[in-house]
Protein backbone atom coordinates (compact mmCIF):
# COMPACT_ATOMS: atom_id res chain seq x y z
CA UNK A 1 0.00 0.00 0.00
CA UNK A 2 0.78 3.31 -0.42
CA UNK A 3 0.12 6.40 2.04
CA UNK A 4 -0.02 9.65 0.87
CA UNK A 5 -0.04 12.45 3.66
CA UNK A 6 -2.89 14.74 2.53
CA UNK A 7 -5.90 16.23 4.64
CA UNK A 8 -8.93 14.49 4.28
CA UNK A 9 -10.84 16.49 3.04
CA UNK A 10 -8.60 18.82 0.92
CA UNK A 11 -7.63 19.38 -2.73
CA UNK A 12 -4.79 17.65 -2.72
CA UNK A 13 -7.39 14.76 -1.26
CA UNK A 14 -10.00 14.95 -3.53
CA UNK A 15 -7.70 15.13 -6.29
CA UNK A 16 -5.71 12.02 -5.66
CA UNK A 17 -8.98 10.07 -5.51
CA UNK A 18 -10.34 11.58 -8.41
CA UNK A 19 -11.06 8.72 -11.01
CA UNK A 20 -10.63 5.90 -9.13
CA UNK A 21 -12.50 3.25 -7.17
CA UNK A 22 -12.44 4.03 -3.26
CA UNK A 23 -13.94 2.36 -0.17
CA UNK A 24 -16.55 4.62 0.61
CA UNK A 25 -17.71 3.77 -3.06
CA UNK A 26 -17.88 0.71 -3.72
CA UNK A 27 -21.77 0.81 -2.85
CA UNK A 28 -21.99 1.73 -6.41
CA UNK A 29 -20.68 -1.58 -7.57
CA UNK A 30 -21.85 -3.96 -4.96
CA UNK A 31 -24.92 -4.30 -2.88
CA UNK A 32 -24.87 -4.67 0.73
CA UNK A 33 -25.32 -9.02 0.14
CA UNK A 34 -22.07 -8.83 -2.28
CA UNK A 35 -23.95 -8.54 -5.80
CA UNK A 36 -23.37 -6.88 -8.22
CA UNK A 37 -25.63 -3.33 -8.46
CA UNK A 38 -28.27 -2.61 -10.87
CA UNK A 39 -26.85 -1.37 -14.37
CA UNK A 40 -28.40 2.22 -14.12
CA UNK A 41 -26.81 3.06 -10.72
CA UNK A 42 -23.86 1.20 -12.13
CA UNK A 43 -23.51 3.38 -15.11
CA UNK A 44 -24.43 6.76 -13.48
CA UNK A 45 -21.12 5.65 -11.22
CA UNK A 46 -19.07 4.95 -14.22
CA UNK A 47 -19.57 7.94 -15.74
CA UNK A 48 -19.04 9.80 -12.95
CA UNK A 49 -15.39 8.41 -12.69
CA UNK A 50 -14.60 8.76 -15.89
CA UNK A 51 -15.60 12.59 -16.07
CA UNK A 52 -13.20 12.99 -13.20
CA UNK A 53 -10.67 10.80 -14.73
CA UNK A 54 -10.82 13.55 -17.42
CA UNK A 55 -10.76 16.58 -15.31
CA UNK A 56 -8.45 15.25 -12.44
CA UNK A 57 -10.93 16.37 -9.86
CA UNK A 58 -14.13 15.01 -8.23
CA UNK A 59 -17.54 16.53 -9.13
CA UNK A 60 -18.94 18.50 -6.63
CA UNK A 61 -20.66 16.99 -3.64
CA UNK A 62 -23.29 18.87 -0.74
CA UNK A 63 -21.72 18.98 2.61
CA UNK A 64 -24.92 20.01 5.28
CA UNK A 65 -24.42 20.71 8.80
CA UNK A 66 -25.34 17.19 9.78
CA UNK A 67 -21.61 15.79 7.80
CA UNK A 68 -20.24 19.12 9.65
CA UNK A 69 -21.08 18.02 12.88
CA UNK A 70 -19.92 14.32 12.05
CA UNK A 71 -16.28 15.53 11.52
CA UNK A 72 -16.09 17.35 14.86
CA UNK A 73 -17.45 14.75 16.90
CA UNK A 74 -14.73 12.25 15.15
CA UNK A 75 -12.18 14.32 16.43
CA UNK A 76 -13.78 13.16 19.99
CA UNK A 77 -14.29 9.62 18.74
CA UNK A 78 -10.97 8.92 18.03
CA UNK A 79 -9.28 9.37 21.20
CA UNK A 80 -12.11 8.16 22.95
CA UNK A 81 -11.17 4.42 21.25
CA UNK A 82 -7.56 4.94 21.76
CA UNK A 83 -8.50 5.79 25.72
CA UNK A 84 -10.73 2.43 25.81
CA UNK A 85 -8.66 0.25 23.66
CA UNK A 86 -5.14 1.70 25.16
CA UNK A 87 -3.81 2.15 21.63
CA UNK A 88 -2.58 4.69 19.47
CA UNK A 89 -4.22 5.40 16.09
CA UNK A 90 -2.20 6.84 13.56
CA UNK A 91 -4.11 9.41 11.25
CA UNK A 92 -3.56 9.07 7.84
CA UNK A 93 -4.96 10.91 4.53
CA UNK A 94 -5.39 8.52 1.82
CA UNK A 95 -4.24 5.25 1.56
CA UNK A 96 -4.03 3.63 -2.14
CA UNK A 97 -2.96 -0.23 -3.69
CA UNK A 98 0.16 -0.59 -4.84
CA UNK A 99 -1.37 -0.38 -8.66
CA UNK A 100 -3.02 2.87 -7.71
CA UNK A 101 -6.47 1.87 -8.91
CA UNK A 102 -8.12 2.13 -5.58
CA UNK A 103 -7.98 3.96 -2.44
CA UNK A 104 -9.20 4.38 1.38
CA UNK A 105 -9.35 6.92 3.37
CA UNK A 106 -9.16 5.01 7.11
CA UNK A 107 -10.14 7.39 10.35
CA UNK A 108 -7.10 5.67 11.91
CA UNK A 109 -4.44 2.92 11.62
CA UNK A 110 -3.40 0.59 14.07
CA UNK A 111 -0.06 -1.95 13.32
CA UNK A 112 -2.61 -4.59 12.52
CA UNK A 113 -6.02 -2.89 12.72
CA UNK A 114 -8.15 -0.69 10.89
CA UNK A 115 -10.77 1.80 11.84
CA UNK A 116 -13.69 3.19 10.47
CA UNK A 117 -15.65 6.02 12.49
CA UNK A 118 -18.93 7.01 11.91
CA UNK A 119 -20.78 9.88 14.35
CA UNK A 120 -24.44 9.57 13.33
CA UNK A 121 -27.48 11.46 14.46
CA UNK A 122 -29.10 9.95 17.46
CA UNK A 123 -31.90 7.85 15.96
CA UNK A 124 -29.40 6.20 13.68
CA UNK A 125 -27.02 5.37 16.70
CA UNK A 126 -29.99 4.12 18.65
CA UNK A 127 -31.17 1.95 15.55
CA UNK A 128 -27.11 0.09 15.29
CA UNK A 129 -26.74 -0.06 19.11
CA UNK A 130 -30.14 -2.02 19.24
CA UNK A 131 -28.97 -3.89 16.10
CA UNK A 132 -25.64 -4.57 17.89
CA UNK A 133 -23.21 -5.16 14.48
CA UNK A 134 -21.87 -3.30 12.14
CA UNK A 135 -24.46 -1.85 9.41
CA UNK A 136 -24.65 -3.81 6.22
CA UNK A 137 -24.48 0.26 4.77
CA UNK A 138 -21.44 0.25 6.33
CA UNK A 139 -19.80 -3.10 5.70
CA UNK A 140 -18.41 -2.57 2.42
CA UNK A 141 -16.17 0.37 3.52
CA UNK A 142 -14.66 -1.55 5.84
CA UNK A 143 -13.79 -4.08 3.56
CA UNK A 144 -12.38 -2.10 0.95
CA UNK A 145 -10.16 -0.61 3.96
CA UNK A 146 -8.74 -4.16 4.67
CA UNK A 147 -8.35 -4.13 0.95
CA UNK A 148 -6.63 -1.33 0.08
CA UNK A 149 -4.56 -1.80 3.00
CA UNK A 150 -3.60 -5.41 3.13
CA UNK A 151 -5.20 -5.64 6.96
CA UNK A 152 -6.70 -8.62 8.12
CA UNK A 153 -9.03 -6.70 10.77
CA UNK A 154 -11.13 -3.11 10.69
CA UNK A 155 -13.08 -2.09 14.24
CA UNK A 156 -16.40 -0.08 13.04
CA UNK A 157 -16.73 2.72 15.53
CA UNK A 158 -20.03 4.60 15.90
CA UNK A 159 -20.05 7.50 18.38
CA UNK A 160 -22.63 9.77 19.36
CA UNK A 161 -22.06 12.05 22.17
CA UNK A 162 -24.37 10.83 25.32
CA UNK A 163 -24.69 7.76 24.09
CA UNK A 164 -22.41 4.34 24.54
CA UNK A 165 -20.43 3.60 21.62
CA UNK A 166 -21.14 0.77 19.37
CA UNK A 167 -17.67 -1.06 18.36
CA UNK A 168 -17.39 -4.03 16.31
CA UNK A 169 -14.50 -6.11 14.57
CA UNK A 170 -14.98 -7.21 10.98
CA UNK A 171 -12.29 -10.00 9.78
CA UNK A 172 -10.69 -10.03 6.23
CA UNK A 173 -12.67 -12.26 3.98
CA UNK A 174 -10.55 -13.15 1.20
CA UNK A 175 -13.54 -13.96 -1.03
CA UNK A 176 -15.02 -10.65 -0.76
CA UNK A 177 -11.24 -9.36 -1.29
CA UNK A 178 -11.67 -11.34 -4.85
CA UNK A 179 -14.78 -9.74 -5.25
CA UNK A 180 -13.27 -5.95 -4.92
CA UNK A 181 -10.28 -6.65 -7.08
CA UNK A 182 -13.12 -8.32 -9.62
CA UNK A 183 -14.93 -5.06 -9.57
CA UNK A 184 -12.02 -2.63 -9.67
CA UNK A 185 -10.60 -4.45 -12.62
CA UNK A 186 -13.70 -4.32 -14.53
CA UNK A 187 -13.84 -0.58 -13.87
CA UNK A 188 -10.71 0.54 -15.10
CA UNK A 189 -10.62 -1.82 -18.18
CA UNK A 190 -13.83 0.11 -18.90
CA UNK A 191 -12.58 3.48 -17.60
CA UNK A 192 -9.55 3.15 -20.02
CA UNK A 193 -11.60 1.94 -23.25
CA UNK A 194 -14.09 5.39 -22.57
CA UNK A 195 -11.14 7.25 -22.18
CA UNK A 196 -9.66 6.00 -25.27
CA UNK A 197 -13.12 7.02 -27.07
CA UNK A 198 -12.90 10.55 -25.09
CA UNK A 199 -9.21 11.27 -27.34
CA UNK A 200 -10.63 10.37 -30.05
CA UNK A 201 -13.41 12.82 -29.99
CA UNK A 202 -10.86 15.41 -28.76
CA UNK A 203 -8.68 15.37 -31.88
CA UNK A 204 -6.52 12.22 -30.35
CA UNK A 205 -5.64 14.55 -27.32
CA UNK A 206 -6.09 13.89 -23.78
CA UNK A 207 -7.01 16.65 -20.92
CA UNK A 208 -3.78 17.83 -20.58
CA UNK A 209 -3.34 19.04 -24.33
CA UNK A 210 -7.19 20.41 -24.31
CA UNK A 211 -7.09 24.22 -24.62
CA UNK A 212 -9.59 24.37 -21.33
CA UNK A 213 -6.33 22.64 -19.72
CA UNK A 214 -6.06 25.20 -17.34
CA UNK A 215 -9.80 25.35 -15.92
CA UNK A 216 -9.62 24.21 -12.45
CA UNK A 217 -11.85 22.77 -9.59
CA UNK A 218 -12.64 26.09 -8.31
Amino acid sequence: MKILDVKQGSEEWLAARAGIVTASELGALLTPTLKPTDSQGRMTYLYTKLAERWQGFPMPSYGGGVMEQGSILEGEALPWYAVRFKAKPKRVGLVLTDCGRFAASPDGLLPEVGLEIKCPQPPNHVKWLLDGRIPPEHLLQCYGGMFATGYKAWDFVSYCRGFPPLVRRLERDEKVMDLILGQVERVTETLDEWTEKLKEANGGKGPSDSETDDIGPF
